[in-house]
């Protein structure tokens, strides 16, 4: 129980390092963005997210910054529970296909400059490949339709984990964080996180994951349903650390650790879909200050995930029906993250480019008063 005590005040210390967005680099931003030689407000939300990442950084963004992606893997004990299309085998062999090169997220990542990492939380079998971070706190979760996921230990050792990623990478120079995952079940382990959390009724947050016909759908309602029940944390209102114990998953409070070490370092990080977001929602409920440094990437074709966005006071900037996971939406934001930053950098302003304001020389079509 000691061990335990140690590693939550040290959790307790990273969350009262965060502080918030530096308002003075805002409105700095702010004033920038209006003067660039275009009509006021007119890169929309572009506007909004560069004036976000001043705050984060406290100046202006700067452009060309270095990207990573962390893909947190490990596997999910609910999966005996026969909730997924592939089988947890999978989760193995697509840590081995990252490594190799051969994933949506590589691709992705190769032609947005991003870093990967991929990070052995707790797959089933070790791979024991070059290249993965190997952390493994435990071979899987335990089947939470019979028994809690995780041990308060073995979820908070995870979610530390996830911050020591963060830290590693501010360490390393990089600017730019963004969220992947690979684990055969996590979306069963998500969905049952966000109805706890939420309070949201099972039957909207379910989805078909790995694509599940009807019946195995309403099976893994079911199945979310029970374990809910059983551990008694279906009213909304658990706490969000037991209820990461009771029913969530090793890369998700890794991803979770990740965000509120992010946000530590006054790094943004860029969230990807469902399970990143589940992720995201346990960061805000433990540490409320993690907010502020969340990117929302893209919205899922998984059913609950526009739910959960809204819950979160959240509005993604891409809607292309992805829901592949691996962090392939946070990637492709990370392009907008770039463009944000150079609009705000190299646009020149009215005055630097002699052209005149709206302001200074209104148009021949105002009206000039009464005649």
């Amino acid at each position: 129980m000691e061990d335990f005590k140690v590693l939550e005040q040290k959790l307790q210390e990273i969350i009262a390092a965060i502080q918030p967005l530096d308002k003075a680099a805002m409105e700095k931003a702010r004033a920038r963005v209006d003067l660039l030689t275009k009509p006021l407000g007119s890169l929309g939300r572009m506007e909004d997210l560069a004036v976000q990442l001043a705050g984060i950084h406290g100046d202006l963004f700067p452009v060309d910054t270095a990207k990573r992606v962390v893909v947190m893997a490990a596997d999910h004990g609910v999966t005996e529970e026969g909730i997924s299309a592939y089988p947890s085998e999978v989760t193995a062999q697509m840590v081995a296909n990252f490594t190799a090169g051969g994933a949506a997220i590589n691709v992705l990542g190769r032609q947005g400059k991003v870093e990967i990492e991929v990070v052995d939380m707790g797959v089933k079998v070790d791979t024991g490949l070059p290249g993965v971070k190997k952390i493994r706190i435990k071979s899987g979760t335990d089947n939470f339709r019979r028994q809690a996921a995780m041990t308060r230990s073995e979820a908070l050792q995870a979610l530390l984990a996830g911050f020591e990623c963060a830290e590693e990478a501010a360490a390393a120079g990089i600017k730019v964080l963004a969220t992947g995952e690979m684990g055969i079940g996590n979306t069963t382990a998500s969905s049952a996180l966000m109805a706890a959390l939420t309070g949201y009724d099972v039957s909207l947050v379910v989805g078909r994951g790995t694509g599940l016909d009807d019946q195995k759908l309403r099976h893994k309602q079911q199945v979310v349903e029970e374990a809910l029940a059983m551990h008694n944390i279906n009213e909304g209102k658990v706490d969000p650390f037991a209820a990461l114990c009771k029913v969530g998953g090793l890369e998700i409070a890794a991803l979770a650790g990740l965000i509120i070490g992010a946000a530590a370092k006054r790094i943004p990080v860029v969230i990807d879909g469902f399970i990143s977001s589940t992720a995201a929602l346990v960061a805000v409920k433990i540490c409320p200050e993690a907010f502020s440094y969340l990117i929302p990437s893209h919205i899922s074709a998984e059913s609950g995930h526009a739910l959960l966005m809204d819950y979160l006071n959240l509005k993604p900037y891409i809607n292309m029906g992805m829901r592949l996971g691996e962090g392939t939406g946070a990637v492709l934001a990370m392009h907008l993250v770039e463009a944000a930053a150079r609009v705000t950098n190299e646009m020149a302003t009215f005055e630097d480019a002699g052209v005149s304001n709206k302001e200074e020389e209104p148009s021949l079509f105002e009206p000039k008063g009464e005649r």
